[in-house]
């Protein structure tokens, strides 16, 4: 990359924070992921169908694939299905080194369960079971969003020893239910007589989306209001988050679970690429640093913390009090960060379905494009 080397990814390591790119192409995958990986501490990736789009759309490198897949006349929906766990699967191998020599803690890739069925807890199940067994490599993250459907669906998961990203987290209240989830779900999967050890999950709890939608809460005539709060409701909703999960950690149920070898549920930073052109672009890096946490960033938020990251130590424990008083301020001037968060979570199915609904397009205009081809030939 052409970024002025710095230790700021280093510094974000050290104090616990696992970074991972969100991001994932074959263009990646031929080059530029050995040097993210040795240089820039990346040790994990998170895809999404939007990201997908874009890297069929660039280059070459799925032609071939295209062309086989054309001429066996599959479905749209089995070529995206086979494209994306195909390079999942490859950089899941890429990664698997990392997953080693970090004892299964990192080297982890994520791909998604379709949106469309957010709200069907049985479906999310099936597609989740046929991702993890088409993949087939242990160190894969399947993404299921934490809809109420969404919920049953990762306790089952879990309890089947498959791997979960549980993304779209925006409020704590649904935050409590994932972590409640994760742990029922592992007990089920002690029950079982599965080994805890390698069952694995991530809880995605987005950041600059709240921002956004908070600034739009508060009038114009509010300025100083505006400006206080600026940058500044995720950031204290998000360490409130943490503060649910150390305390998660010191609860008897997770001391048990522990005993047994289970792995804690770790918050993931996502939506980490500042939205608000005043504010730092490193802004959600910075402020959300703490042990046993990961932030997942979108390569140009990666090459800004790089290049000018302010990295110094925990930016969490112990702002607790301060986080409150902010959802606290933000509520005097009218916020109601549960309706927000709400608004949010159903917004957030609705992008994913879409990004989805786009990746499918793209796929289709290509196989239709090659028919013709092979048509005129």
């Amino acid at each position: 990359m052409n970024v002025p080397r710095t230790d700021a990814l280093q510094r974000l390591s050290a104090s616990g924070v696992s970074v991972w790119l969100d991001d994932l192409s074959r263009e990646l995958l031929a080059g530029e992921l050995d040097d993210l990986v040795e240089h820039y501490s990346v040790v994990g990736i998170t895809s999404n169908p939007t990201i997908f789009a874009s890297a069929l759309a660039q280059g070459n490198r799925y032609d071939e694939q295209l062309k086989n897949l054309a001429f066996e006349g599959v479905s749209v929906q089995e070529a995206v299905f086979r494209i994306t766990t195909d390079d999942v699967r490859s950089a899941c191998d890429r990664l698997r080194r990392v997953y080693d020599a970090t004892n299964r803690r990192n080297g982890r890739v994520s791909i998604e369960v379709d949106p469309g069925l957010a709200h069907d807890t049985q479906a999310t199940v099936e597609e989740a079971r046929r991702l993890w067994n088409t993949v087939d490599r242990e160190n894969l993250f399947v993404k299921v969003p934490a809809t109420p459907e969404g919920i049953p669906a990762i306790e089952q998961l879990i309890g089947e020893g498959i791997s979960v990203n549980v993304t779209l987290i925006f409020s704590l209240s649904r935050y409590r239910e994932v972590s409640a989830a994760y742990i029922a779900g592992l007990w089920t999967a002690a029950g079982r007589k599965l080994s805890l050890a390698p069952i694995a999950s991530v809880a995605s709890f987005f950041v600059s989306r709240v921002d956004a939608a908070v600034e739009k809460l508060i009038g114009p005539d509010d300025q100083a209001a505006a400006e206080a709060l600026r940058g500044q409701v995720a950031i204290a909703n998000a360490r409130l988050a943490y503060q649910n999960f150390k305390e998660t950690l010191r609860s008897d149920d997770w001391r048990d679970l522990r005993e047994q070898g289970a792995r804690p549920q770790r918050p993931l930073w996502a939506s980490t690429g500042v939205k608000d052109p005043d504010l730092r672009d490193t802004l959600y890096v910075e402020e959300l640093v703490a042990p046993q946490t990961v932030s997942t960033m979108p390569l140009r938020t990666l090459q800004a913390v790089a290049d000018h990251g302010r990295i110094t130590s925990d930016t969490i424990t112990g702002n607790y009090g301060a986080a409150q008083r902010t959802i606290r301020t933000a509520e005097d001037h009218g916020v109601d960060l549960a309706q927000v968060t709400e608004e949010l979570e159903q917004d957030g199915v609705r992008k994913f379905e879409a990004s989805w609904a786009e990746l499918a397009g793209t796929v289709h205009q290509q196989l239709a494009q090659l028919e013709k081809q092979e048509q005129r030939e």
